[in-house]
């Protein structure tokens, strides 16, 4: 079997209510229930996509032994937020987690839905044989940039990190191999033209993730005899850019698939999906460590006394989606409750609207190609040293000569 053997997220050391982001920005209270959020995580100045994508992976590389560490052989970051146009984010995260020289470096980009296409090729290198006893490490990282002029998107954007580790031991799931479906097309819902503005168009985005659902899961149920969306998965877990549009998507797939009962399509929603939706209403959108983030809610949260069959949906603007299941075990939320990610999303410090906005004069820049900056990381030691903060973390010193620079706090 091939799979996920580990699973980490890191979403920053602070955040902010989403009541609060309303009020400071002057947007209408009464859609607070259409995003169904309730915080999201804030950037710091100190953090970049590579501070965020070490700090996520970190405790997995920590954990395994030297010989096991050094048959990671392929390392994939994904990310929205690349720092060059030629250098990828992986080279630096490679330096920092220490690992084989003897390794595949790479950054993948395809929006939110680039870190589930790594994973998928991962996989299919792991399950190959070509290379007995390998692993692989697949990290979505990115930073948010967004601030007034994204309106209630702003309110939906999340910033961190989650780490994918690969392996022939997948004690958090089990990827059903050849049982997945694939749509995708050209459509521009939404892009990063430059380092610090992000555009969409809302209701293109809308339509296509909806559309892109039923069509991957049509294709997933031809290539899988007997799939059905009712009936086949134990757990749904979906890229989450805001949980009302998870609920919207599944409603329509329950309505498409036979349930047309609005009671039992609210029961099926609060058993099979939801559990997913607990730590992205707190985090926000992860783009492509969205889907992580939401399968590491079901798994720390919903009950699970026997095997289950998880069935996932990845999604990216642009777009690309795919449909694809996996197994999950008691084991499953044994190995993910050692990291503790609950606790760690709950001891974020809380800030109000004017540090928020305070932060945001220096983090929407931090993708900025300048060529000297100088990061005064004492002048953030309240969050540095805030009580709830994990172990030692990579944080962002700085600027030379537009090489990046990184120290271990």
């Amino acid at each position: 079997m091939i799979g996920i053997e580990a699973l980490n997220v890191y979403a920053g050391l602070a955040g902010i209510a989403l009541p609060a982001l309303f009020e400071g920005r002057g947007l209408d209270p009464a859609r607070l229930g259409n995003l169904m959020m309730e915080r999201r995580s804030v950037g710091l100045p100190f953090e970049d996509p590579v501070t965020n994508a070490v700090n996520s992976a970190k405790a997995l590389v920590d954990a395994l032994d030297p010989a096991e560490r050094g048959r990671i052989e392929l390392l994939v970051t994904s990310t929205e937020s690349g720092v060059d146009y030629s250098k990828s984010v992986a080279s630096y995260v490679h330096e920092y987690l220490g690992l084989s020289r003897s390794c595949r470096v790479m950054e993948a980009k395809q929006a939110c839905y680039a870190a589930t296409g790594a994973v998928q090729l991962a996989a299919g290198y792991l399950a190959s044989g070509r290379s007995p006893g390998a692993k692989a490490l697949v990290i979505a990282t990115d930073v948010a940039v967004v601030d007034e002029y994204a309106e209630y998107a702003e309110a939906a954007t999340g910033h961190g990190a989650a780490a994918v580790l690969l392996g022939e031991d997948p004690r958090i799931m089990a990827i059903d191999p050849g049982a997945h479906g694939l749509y995708s097309y050209e459509t521009l819902d939404s892009a990063r033209p430059l380092p610090t503005l992000d555009i969409a168009d809302a209701d293109r985005s809308l339509f296509a993730y909806l559309d892109c659902l039923a069509h991957s899961f049509a294709d997933y149920a031809g290539r899988v005899e007997g799939a059905d969306f009712a009936d086949t998965f134990d757990r749904l877990v979906m890229h989450t850019p805001f949980a009302g549009l998870v609920r919207a998507g599944h409603r329509k797939m329950m309505r498409e698939h036979g349930e047309a009962r609005p009671a039992a399509i609210e029961a099926d929603f609060a058993r099979r999906v939801a559990p997913s939706l607990a730590y992205p209403r707190v985090v926000g959108n992860l783009c492509s460590g969205s889907l992580y983030l939401a399968l590491a809610s079901t798994i720390d949260t919903a009950p699970c006394d026997r095997p289950e069959r998880i069935g996932l949906f990845a999604y990216g603007s642009g777009c690309a989606s795919e449909f694809l299941s996996g197994v999950i075990t008691p084991e499953s939320r044994r190995a993910l409750g050692a990291l503790r990610i609950g606790e760690r999303l709950a001891a974020r410090r809380d800030i109000g609207f004017d540090e928020y906005t305070r932060l945001l004069k220096e983090t929407r820049g931090c993708l900025v190609p300048d060529r000297e900056r100088r990061i005064r990381t004492e002048d953030w030691s309240d969050y540095l040293d805030h009580a709830g903060r994990p172990g030692e973390l990579l944080v962002l010193t700085g600027v030379e000569d537009y090489h990046r620079r990184y120290a271990w706090r």
